[in-house]
């Protein structure tokens, strides 16, 4: 693959309020001769959009409704910026799209983050993938809609950046070299904790990360490991795998991002310190390596790497991944709608922790997917809906 132009490659961040995309903004402020920020998108947090465009100046900002689109457009007319301010699902994939575009991080948090990926891919972006649900919902589409716009795909979330590094760029050989590959678990803020006492876990304590600073869904996803069950499918699908080819291992340092296991044995990983800042940059100048920002790794100072199994008792919602897989096409898409309906009911206060996992298999058990709607945005929009309808109904009939 050629290297990046000498021109400026222009950047469109889809949910840049967010740990990724703020990450990703700090990364282009250390590069300034290399990218121009051309869109950014927000769900909320308009008043940190606002902010984000008063330093970077996009052509483009994007947020949900009208009225906040209206109140941001005269503020940053008054400021004197010529930013178009465009709201709704469509302009998120309008500015993925969009021919003075180059680059789409795609950081928007759920299967809201299909259409834009899927209109990215298809306009022939370089997407950065740090929306692991638009690969999980969209599956063989998502993966269709790469080939046929002939983006660049390169994933974003740190194990599957480090199952990419460890490969060569060649991905015809990607087959002929891989056993297995083994994706690495922090095991969240509960992973020493007794899972008969998780009942009573406050929505705080559940975001508490030990390693990583994420948003309130990831984290519990984390201290669920749905995250790392939904890792499972995207790495599915990504590296082009069967089920029994990915592996999953609770490793709590979280230094060695993932492995690949080769079919001679060998055993190749990619170490760092916990710092997303590290995959972005890879992500926005591969095949280079340009400056992230994070520490360098101290040899030093660490005291062990440890591991252990990631055990059904423990994490009955991470074994739901292979469950899915194994399942007709959609069960993915159940699986993702569900959870999203589960822990945003936990964050509610609706349904306890231990809850999460009972909604998740209870809507997988409920949902036949026709394998007739995976062949369309609609067809997996409609799914998505459906599930997420059951879910609600699961939800309402646990909550005291």
């Amino acid at each position: 693959m050629s290297k990046l132009s000498s021109a400026r490659q222009r950047v469109c961040v889809l949910g840049a309020t967010g740990s990724i995309g703020t990450n990703t903004l700090d990364v282009l402020a250390r590069h300034p001769d290399r990218y121009e920020v051309v869109a950014l998108t927000a769900h909320g947090r308009v008043a940190e959009l606002r902010d984000q465009c008063l330093q970077w100046k996009p052509r483009f900002a994007v947020v949900a409704e009208a009225g906040p689109a209206q109140a941001l457009q005269r503020e940053l007319r008054s400021a004197g910026l010529r930013t178009e301010v465009l709201h709704g699902s469509g302009a998120l994939s309008d500015v993925a799209a969009h021919a003075d575009v180059d680059v789409v991080m795609a950081a928007i948090v759920g299967a809201a983050g299909l259409e834009p990926c899927i209109a990215a891919a298809r306009a022939g972006k370089r997407l950065l993938l740090a929306n692991k649900e638009a690969i999980v919902v969209g599956g063989a589409l998502f993966m269709q809609a790469v080939r046929d716009g002939g983006a660049t795909l390169l994933p974003i979330d740190s194990e599957h950046s480090a199952i990419f590094q460890c490969l060569p760029e060649d991905r015809s050989t990607w087959a002929q070299r891989i056993d297995h590959i083994v994706l690495t678990a922090s095991g969240g803020p509960f992973r020493d904790r007794d899972p008969a006492t998780l009942a009573n876990v406050t929505p705080d304590e559940a975001c508490a990360h030990p390693n990583w600073v994420m948003g309130r869904k990831i984290s519990v996803d984390s201290a669920t490991m749905m995250n790392k069950a939904l890792e499972v499918i995207e790495a599915r699908w990504l590296f082009d795998l069967q089920p029994e080819q990915i592996r999953v291992v609770v490793h709590p340092q979280s230094i060695i991002h993932s492995m690949v296991v080769c079919r001679d044995r060998s055993v190749l990983a990619q170490l760092g310190t916990p710092d997303m800042r590290v995959p972005i940059a890879y992500g926005l100048s591969f095949p280079e390596r340009i400056e992230s920002g994070a520490s360098l790794l101290d040899f030093t100072s660490l005291s062990a790497l440890t591991f252990r199994p990631a055990g059904a008792d423990r994490y009955p919602g991470l074994h739901l991944a292979w469950q899915t897989l194994r399942a007709p096409e959609g069960s993915t898409t159940v699986l993702n709608a569900a959870n999203e309906v589960a822990v945003a009911a936990f964050l509610a206060g609706t349904i306890r922790f231990d809850q999460i996992h009972s909604v998740n298999a209870r809507c997988l058990d409920a949902v036949s997917p026709d394998p007739a709607a995976t062949r369309s945005v609609g067809g997996l929009l409609d799914l998505d809906a459906t599930a997420r309808r059951q879910a609600d109904a699961i939800v309402a009939a646990l909550t005291p």
